[in-house]
């Protein structure tokens, strides 16, 4: 996992007014909202005696660890120590660790580093998404690091074979291109071009058509760790791709439809397309979480063809964000 970067790692929904314990990134985190309703974000290790704060309590703005009490404010710092007394100054060393939230359209991110910049700006967001005010989400557990199950949905060489009864169906084996199209630093769309094997050779990336004239279909990727299904201005497909650790991912598939509005019909229809983006994912689940080595997605020592030209420009901005957010 890249420091310094916003991750999206919860949706709203999954923060009522309880305090709740999950491992993201690898690490062991709680979540928690005060009483205006913003979200906090702490490493679950009370600074006292290393207990988790997951079954705590709220305390107004704060919170207490269950163990002995301690009470926590929004920034993390300790403000009452019950077992001395609660006119006695709180040391300044007891303190959490914790990273910044944002929270927007049902979902929550942290900035996943150390001494974020002042001017820190919030993250980034498909607004071609915005307009819905509807959505369902599934949620997927995958055994391998998340950048894996990220870079199945960038790959448009295994559709024939990994999903030939669903999404892949006509045999189209030939891939030509892909296209790809930079937005801005962190955001790239990318166009699929897999037609039968006429025997032709495949025209490369930079031969197709970037955007397609005749057609809005599209794939959506912004760094870390989302991606949209572009598929008609009123069907999108969202994944969140949330790091667990680093052998361990949970899949957010999120259906965002507006041509079905009558409620009863809708909850019809969002159910049969979220059980039907289920199975094209356990699809690929199945063969992603066999794919070696699990870890920092680097690919090593894999031999990468033409068609998987979404999944280099990918490894190389990861890299390229590595060096620059990492550097001592």
């Amino acid at each position: 996992m890249i420091r310094n970067l916003w991750y999206a790692v919860l949706e709203s929904s999954e923060v009522k007014d309880g305090i709740v314990g999950v491992t993201r990134l690898g690490e062991r985190l709680v979540f928690w909202r005060d009483r205006q309703g913003a979200v906090h974000c702490f490493y679950d290790r009370c600074a006292h005696r290393g207990a988790s704060l997951a079954g705590g309590r709220h305390h107004g703005d704060a919170i207490a660890c269950p163990f002995h009490g301690l009470q926590y404010d929004a920034s993390g710092r300790c403000v009452k120590i019950p077992a001395n007394g609660k006119n006695t100054p709180v040391p300044e060393r007891f303190r959490m660790r914790s990273y910044p939230t944002h929270e927007a359209h049902g979902i929550i991110w942290i900035w996943w580093g150390e001494n974020p910049p002042q001017d820190l700006a919030p993250p980034s967001f498909f607004d071609d998404l915005t307009h819905f005010t509807h959505w369902k989400t599934v949620r997927d557990p995958w055994d391998n690091h998340y950048t894996r199950v990220l870079e199945n949905q960038l790959d448009v060489v295994h559709l024939p074979f990994v999903h030939h009864n669903t999404i892949g169906r006509g045999n189209r084996t030939l891939v030509e291109g892909p296209g790809l199209e930079w937005k801005h630093d962190i955001m790239f769309y990318h166009y699929t071009y897999n037609k039968i094997d006429d025997g032709s050779k495949p025209r490369t990336p930079q031969e197709v058509p970037v955007p397609p004239p005749d057609r809005d279909f599209k794939l959506e990727t912004i760094l870390p760790n989302l991606w949209q299904n572009y598929i008609s201005k009123k069907l999108r497909v969202l994944g969140i791709f949330v790091p667990v650790d680093e052998t361990h991912t949970i899949l957010y598939l999120r259906l965002y439809q507006d041509f079905v509005r009558l409620p009863v019909l809708r909850q019809l229809v969002d159910w049969l397309m979220c059980r039907f983006n289920l199975i094209v994912a356990h699809q690929d689940r199945r063969v992603v979480n066999t794919q070696l080595p699990k870890g920092d997605g680097t690919g090593t020592g894999e031999l990468l063809i033409q068609g998987d030209y979404p999944i280099m420009e990918f490894r190389k901005k990861r890299l390229e964000l590595k060096r620059r957010n990492e550097q001592p």
